[in-house]
């Protein structure tokens, strides 16, 4: 019991830090919404999702020019984080290095987001996202966003053109079931970056394109993409890179911060899952159960799935330093065809053991990647998905299938 409440103090001690370090000395002024005519005016026509009263707004509405009067959140669940408008401050000029510059300051096994468009690939170092959450790119000519949550381990990444127009986005200091809330500087829409919807403002309802980002180590990264590039420290801000200011943050069984949604027990709330689908085709693998067999096969919209799981990559919200977090494995959701042909594929070992398939024995990365025998050098379609702590997916996708290892009498 002390041990959980300690480890709660360091959390938040840890998260006053990061809003010291932000510029951000004490919250805002309680919202005087009612002063605020955009905060509670009236509208004469609901669109699909949009509350007739999203309620008075706990969070500060001063310095906005979103519509506040299109909501598909009710206001008194918007928790201010600590931070204003902007005080984790987005990468919007990212400046890119080799994979050997960024292993003089990161190790091998170091989380990154990597993602790879049009023929282009760069990795985000964690290190570096955590105290960022956003930055503003474009990959194979294709404008992107690539965000982080670190209090839900959430990366995604998006599209950043929106009905013809690019837009670049920046943090809004507010978080809804404890995830980050973004806005777009074109129409100040504040987005969930959980699910990549407009929730408040004139784009609601409006959907971001996701983009099949993953979280690997750089090792992954450079024996995939040789040569390609890695955010680099040079971000025009002083921050910490490599420290962990949520130290002991992805405790399985203790309570996110912020977070006043009601509670999914099926999983420990803080448990790692790799996610994919949605309504009431989403489906969560949980880590432990993952790693346990290596390879999950399943179904979704009448299409074959197929995840992976291997070690190799650190928790970004471990250890006070990155560099010294524990290995907790990383996933990868695909489409097990080639060339018309559904693949089976196995891990026939402990957790070191390759994943191969049953078809050709031939050997598969962590990236989906056949790295030898009949099929080498394939890839296979990549689905998006994502590594979520199990409350912030079960907030937002209530009606999730849980996998579960199949059985020795379903296996023969």
């Amino acid at each position: 019991m002390h041990r959980v409440a300690l480890a709660s103090l360091v959390v938040v001690i840890s998260l006053a830090v990061v809003l010291v370090v932000s510029g951000f000395t004490q919250p805002p002024a309680p919202a005087q919404a009612q002063e605020d005519p955009q905060a509670v005016a009236p509208t004469s026509e609901l669109r699909p999702g949009q509350l007739e009263d999203p309620g008075q707004p706990r969070f500060n509405t001063s310095g906005w020019s979103t519509d506040f009067s299109i909501s598909s959140l009710p206001f008194d669940q918007i928790i201010g984080g600590g931070p204003p408008k902007d005080g984790i401050p987005a990468i919007d000029a990212p400046v890119f290095e080799s994979i050997g510059a960024a292993g003089q300051w990161i190790d091998g096994q170091a989380p990154v987001i990597a993602l790879e468009l049009n023929g282009e690939a760069k990795a985000y170092p964690m290190a570096i996202m955590t105290w960022h959450e956003i930055t503003n790119d474009t990959l194979g000519g294709e404008p992107v966003v690539v965000t982080f949550c670190p209090l839900c381990n959430t990366a995604i990444a998006f599209k950043a053109t929106v009905d013809g127009v690019v837009r670049d986005f920046g943090t809004t200091g507010n978080l809804y079931f404890s995830n980050l809330i973004m806005y777009d500087r074109q129409t100040e829409t504040w987005w969930q970056q959980a699910t990549g919807l407009g929730v408040v403002g004139e784009q609601m309802g409006t959907q971001l394109e996701f983009l099949p980002a993953q979280i690997i180590s750089l090792d992954q990264f450079e024996t995939d993409h040789p040569d390609g590039t890695v955010l680099s420290r040079e971000t025009g801000f002083n921050r910490s890179y490599g420290r962990n200011p949520y130290p002991g943050y992805d405790r399985a069984d203790e309570s996110p911060f912020l977070f006043f949604g009601t509670s999914d027990g099926r999983i420990a709330p803080k448990e790692r899952v790799a996610t994919t689908g949605t309504g009431d085709q989403a489906i969560a693998f949980a880590y432990p159960e993952l790693s346990e067999v290596g390879v999950a096969s399943e179904t979704i919209d009448g299409q074959p799935i197929v995840v992976f799981w291997a070690p190799g990559a650190r928790s970004a919200l471990g250890d006070s330093s990155i560099n010294d977090s524990d290995d907790v494995g990383t996933t990868g959701v695909y489409r097990p065809v080639v060339d018309g042909r559904t693949l089976t594929f196995v891990r026939d070992g402990d957790i070191d053991t390759p994943i191969t398939d049953v078809e050709t024995g031939s050997t598969w990365s962590i990236t989906g990647v056949a790295t030898d025998g009949e099929l080498a050098g394939t890839q296979l379609e990549r689905i998006v998905s994502a590594d979520h702590l199990w409350f912030a997916w079960a907030a937002f996708n209530p009606d999730t299938r849980i996998w579960e290892p199949p059985s020795s009498s379903d296996l023969g």
